[in-house]
């Protein structure tokens, strides 16, 4: 079992102060194995907050981001699920799941993350998974009627089950709606010669800098502010 959470579009301190106290009193250090933020952290002091409640952290550069050591894309495998990870600028018409389908069908992913619309979703489409965590901070998105909903999601990965918990705060509570997807795998053609034990987390990115093995600290994949 691999936790991961998946956050993004905190825009602080351009366009929210900071995280709700009420997900900083949830996400505490030594539960969380791995983070995947969909870009727009905007500060350096946001990028080291993520470092101390997982020590992984992986963060595609989102368009308000100044960090060029973000990749726009990433990949990271948890067998048998791969994951893809990108801001969603990229993604025309924003939001739209048969352009993020043809960015999941490039990136050969089961699992495609992304922000971008500061609205949270979790979605089974066209065989595979999409998620998008929304801004956890409910920043403004730019659009003069835009109220986003403070939110996040936590994925927890058993195997070839990917369960995702959103957390939302809706007038001033933290509500949780769990949505489960499933990877259809193959049976083994033989039940015998098992490989031995191996990393079964490996990162790679658009511009190829992640390595072949998860790395131990974030600076192996992201570099330094």
């Amino acid at each position: 079992m691999v936790l991961v959470l998946i956050i993004g579009d905190l825009h602080i301190p351009h366009r929210a102060h900071d995280l709700p106290a009420k997900f900083r009193k949830l996400l505490v250090p030594g539960k969380i194995q791995q983070i995947l933020c969909t870009g727009n952290v905007c500060d350096r002091e946001t990028y080291e907050y993520l470092r101390t409640i997982a020590s992984d952290v992986c963060v595609s550069r989102g368009d308000y981001d100044e960090n060029a050591s973000f990749p726009p894309s990433a990949t990271v495998v948890h067998t048998p699920i791969r994951i893809g990870l990108i801001h969603g600028h990229q993604c025309v018409p924003t939001g739209d799941l048969d352009a993020l389908s043809a960015l999941a069908r490039q990136m050969d992913v089961d699992v495609l993350v992304s922000g971008h619309t500061h609205t949270f979703q979790a979605i089974e489409y066209d065989g595979r998974f999409f998620v998008n965590p929304g801004s956890a901070t409910g920043a403004w998105t730019g659009l003069h009627n835009s109220d986003p909903t403070p939110s996040f999601a936590l994925m927890d990965i058993q195997g070839a089950v990917v369960v995702t918990y959103v957390y939302q705060l809706v007038e001033g509570e933290v509500r949780v709606e769990k949505i489960e997807y499933r990877k259809e795998v193959e049976a083994p053609k033989s039940a015998t010669a098992a490989p031995l034990a191996q990393s079964n987390s490996t990162y790679s990115s658009a511009s190829g800098g992640f390595g072949q093995s998860a790395p131990t600290s974030p600076q192996a994949t992201q570099g330094v502010w």
